[in-house]
């Protein structure tokens, strides 16, 4: 039988929602497996994988630091195409997922760098789950906007969060929203770390956008005959 790939990237999703978190499965009818942390005392699961007690910290970097090295090479491929920094690529996925591929914010942003349907539409991503074309659908538009910004890294930055029209209306400016404020200075600090070569950023953790317990969607893991 095959797992497709992203099964280890999923289980370090479970892994990483909890200092300790064992992993539990089962296979229906259908061939899928259904992976938890929490089997809420369902008997169809039984563990698969346990993990070791850690300090919440312990398991947040290195969560952080395997999910960084997972996607860098999709990173480069697409700051090379569209030429953006990947320090920059890099900087706007920490802020705004951690590098967690599942997240989804209340607003529906989805993804490694947050895009709403729109966006994602308008530059040509059908499955913002997917870290190949989010990634790439993302580092468009970082592209477009420096290029709308002259360059201005404040500007394009503030306009990936709130809008450029938001910029463009505070005069080009930083908007004067208080998410907006918060969120250009932490880009690039988070910036200003990838470019001088460290791995880890600022230390705002992952587990911040990944709710506890966690459950992995069927549909993200398939198991077929050979």
């Amino acid at each position: 039988m095959k797992i497709q790939a992203g099964f280890c990237g999923l289980l370090l999703l479970l892994i990483a929602g909890a200092a300790e978190a064992n992993i539990y499965a089962y296979t229906d009818s259908h061939g899928v497996v259904h992976l938890t942390n929490v089997p809420a005392g369902n008997s169809a699961y039984h563990m698969v994988m346990r993990t070791p007690k850690m300090p919440v910290a312990t398991a947040r970097a290195d969560f952080n630091r395997v999910a960084k090295q997972q996607y860098q090479s999709l990173i480069h491929a697409a700051a090379s195409r569209y030429g953006v920094s990947p320090a920059l690529v890099n900087a706007v996925i920490s802020a705004e997922s951690g590098y967690n591929a599942g997240a989804v914010s209340p607003k529906g942003a989805i993804g490694l760098m947050q895009l709403i349907p729109a966006t994602a539409a308008r530059f040509g991503v059908s499955n913002s789950f997917s870290p190949a074309e989010n990634i790439n659908g993302g580092t468009a538009y970082l592209a477009h906007l420096l290029r709308k910004f002259s360059g201005d890294l404040k500007l394009a930055v503030a306009a990936y969060n709130a809008g450029s029209g938001a910029v463009i209306q505070a005069g080009y400016h930083i908007p004067p929203f208080a998410e907006t404020q918060a969120y250009v200075p932490r880009v690039l600090a988070y910036y200003q770390r990838y470019l001088n070569g460290s791995s880890s950023g600022p230390s705002l953790g992952v587990i911040d956008h990944m709710p506890t317990p966690v459950s992995v969607s069927p549909q993200l893991i398939q198991v077929s005959s050979p």
